[in-house]
């Protein structure tokens, strides 16, 4: 959803380092997310945007769009909103520790940043971006750094959630754990 504002502040060309426009913006802006039977869609203002989210220029402008206070509380807002139906699972750097601190499950993905780094490039070399693996890393550690950072929400392990490093772990191997680790809490109840 962050990444959706940052897109559409990209568009209109609104200032990224004026907060208060930012807030105005996401004040007068819908996001929302669709599950769907292929998967999740993220749609602004009635557009789907879900292809574009991951574009290099969104990527490297939305920690300074999430950092503003009004877009953080737009954005939570819309999220519990969402939340309110029950039974979803959200991610997102302040999901466990701002937006649902009660969640009956929160699980903290870990990995070092070099295979974190590896994983994203995979991911921009299918779309056609080929970028060099450490600036990648760079952007990735400065991109940390500055969310953990933050005043507003910043990036924290949740109270009470459970770590689990991923770093030499599968995609399917990570999946397994989560559930896993969720049905330890759950007694094995929604998977």
């Amino acid at each position: 959803m962050y990444r959706a504002m940052t897109l559409k502040a990209l568009r209109t060309g609104i200032d990224l380092d004026d907060p208060e426009a930012l807030a105005g913006q996401a004040r007068a802006t819908d996001v929302s997310v669709v599950t769907e039977p292929d998967g999740t869609r993220v749609v602004l203002d009635g557009e789907d945007v879900t292809d574009r989210l991951r574009g290099l220029d969104v990527t490297q402008k939305s920690s300074v769009v999430a950092a503003a206070k009004g877009v953080r509380a737009r954005m939570v807002e819309l999220q519990r909103k969402i939340g309110a139906e029950g039974g979803i699972v959200a991610e997102g750097r302040d999901i466990g520790s701002v937006v649902f601190p009660g969640a009956e499950v929160k699980i903290y993905l870990d990995a070092d940043i070099s295979a974190r780094a590896t994983r994203r490039k995979k991911e921009l070399d299918a779309k056609g971006n080929v970028v060099d693996v450490t600036r990648i890393e760079k952007d990735l550690g400065a991109r940390d750094a500055y969310d953990s950072g933050r005043e507003h929400s910043p990036l924290v392990v949740p109270n009470g959630a459970i770590v689990v490093d991923t770093t030499n772990l599968t995609i399917d191997e990570q999946v397994d754990r989560v559930v896993a680790e969720s049905e330890k809490v759950t007694g094995g109840e929604g998977s």
